[in-house]
């Protein structure tokens, strides 16, 4: 039986994916339910928040692949702790926004911590499931 080399993270797909996925998804449900501000939403709060978040802590795992505790702490830690300090400081982040610029809808409270925290989550548990292959 042939083993199939172990994925590699490659940031520019992650990217990428957390732009694409919460995009189309967001998008399906605004045209079902006939919701124009979840469509415009679906392109700008959410997948624009989700895929900065995951380059951001891509970016962050990557420079810390093997010399430190993310390489070796356990998965569910790590991504609890990066999908919670992420939705923490989009919420903060949305709560200024909306605070300073009142022209900016009130739903990227919502918004923005809930891209924030599965972007998080899936980036760093993909991460972290192909720096255990590659130390293995």
């Amino acid at each position: 039986m042939l083993d199939k080399p172990p994925p590699k993270f490659v940031l520019w797909r992650e990217v990428l994916v957390a732009y694409l996925a919460p995009a189309v998804s967001a998008s399906a449900g605004g045209l079902l339910t006939g919701r124009p501000d979840l469509l415009l939403a679906a392109f700008t709060s959410i997948a624009g928040v989700s895929a900065a978040v995951a380059a951001l802590i891509g970016m962050w795992l990557q420079r810390t692949r093997y010399h430190s505790w993310p390489g070796t702490s356990p998965r569910i830690l790590l991504v609890g702790g990066a999908a919670v300090g992420a939705a923490a400081a989009a919420a903060v982040i949305a709560w200024l926004a909306t605070g300073y610029m009142p022209v900016l809808p009130g739903r990227i409270r919502i918004d923005f911590p809930i891209a924030a925290a599965l972007a998080a989550t899936i980036t760093t548990w993909r991460w972290h499931s192909s720096t255990r292959r590659e130390l293995e």
